[in-house]
């Protein structure tokens, strides 16, 4: 008799680290269905990247403040839940957080020193999501301004997950994991017929866990400042700007959420970090199916109302 394991496949996609698993008995089934996952991943990858000139992103950037540019079905959709995503979060979440020039902000540089407020906020004046143009009838795209450009680093590891998953499941996976840069998104059970357990990373040690859960047919998503930031005058300032500022967040170390749906829960974890605990944990709370836990700077823990786990320090709900 056959014995179920977890087959896995770890890759390079998206400038991220994925890794794709799957349930089975059969090895060479098991990775034929990673490769579908991974064909698909690269194809959602050769359409919103901003690295290659000829994808249709870069397409859109290009003709910024100039023409409409007709742009595939899934590209043109992608947008439109973005923008629904910008409305909902009151411009927290942004695609046009490309417009921030690389000169104002570089985390992979050795910066070490801000930029003044009215320069940041000057350059971030191009940021703005009501400036994105679309006609649905004949799924063009136009950016209003010269110097505006589009982005999906926040919601395009998400929809890649997805997708992966879709495709897996395509071809007869009935449980597995995609897991894009700790963006995860599961479904089915462990061999055995348990849930999936995920760790949630200790925004103070990387690659070390403060809480467990159990999960399925779940996705999970966080956003921090331990993986992108700088350090000025012995402070810590995150790769998250804000859009209104141009400047980065401070007072939170890590969001993380829940949602039945990968590409929500990476669009969802950077605003929280934006809108603050007290305004962030008050949205996510009113919105169906959606979860968070936030850790501030004083490691100080605050979840959704909803929300239970296991946690190796402690646990604090946030009420207001």
């Amino acid at each position: 008799m056959s014995v179920e394991t977890v087959f896995h496949k770890t890759l390079r996609l998206m400038g991220n680290r994925f890794q794709l698993s799957v349930v089975g008995d059969d090895e060479k089934w098991a990775y034929d269905c990673i490769d579908a996952g991974i064909t698909e991943i690269q194809r959602i990858e050769k359409l919103l990247t901003t690295f290659n000139e000829e994808s249709e992103t870069a397409l859109i950037n290009r003709n910024a403040g100039m023409n409409p540019v007709c742009v595939s079905r899934e590209t043109f959709d992608i947008i439109e839940r973005s923008i629904r995503i910008s409305r909902i979060t009151q411009g927290a979440f942004d695609i046009t957080y490309g417009s921030v020039d690389k000169s104002l902000w570089n985390f992979d540089t050795n910066m070490n020193s801000l930029p003044d407020v009215a320069t940041a906020k000057k350059m971030a004046r191009l940021i703005n999501y009501k400036n994105i143009e679309l006609n649905k009838s004949k799924f063009s795209v136009k950016l209003r301004e010269k110097g505006m450009r589009i982005g999906f680093g926040g919601i395009g590891k998400g929809y890649a997950a997805e997708r992966a998953k879709f495709a897996m499941k395509e071809k007869g996976v009935k449980s597995g994991i995609v897991n894009a840069s700790g963006d995860m998104t599961t479904w089915g059970f462990q061999p055995g017929g348990d849930p999936w357990t995920i760790g949630i990373a200790d925004p103070d040690s990387k690659g070390k866990v403060f809480s467990y859960m159990n999960i399925t047919d779940m996705a999970v998503a966080t956003s921090g400042n331990y993986e992108k930031f700088i350090l000025v005058n012995g402070r810590k300032y995150s790769h998250t700007i804000n859009p209104k500022t141009g400047l980065p967040v401070r007072g939170i170390k890590s969001v993380t959420i829940f949602s039945p749906n990968a590409e929500i829960a990476d669009a969802m974890a950077t605003p929280v970090m934006i809108m603050g605990i007290a305004a962030g944990l008050d949205m996510i709370n009113q919105i169906n199916n959606l979860e968070a836990i936030v850790i501030d700077d004083h490691d100080t823990i605050y979840t959704t109302k909803n929300i239970h786990f296991k946690s190796i320090q402690y646990e604090k709900s946030f009420s207001h």
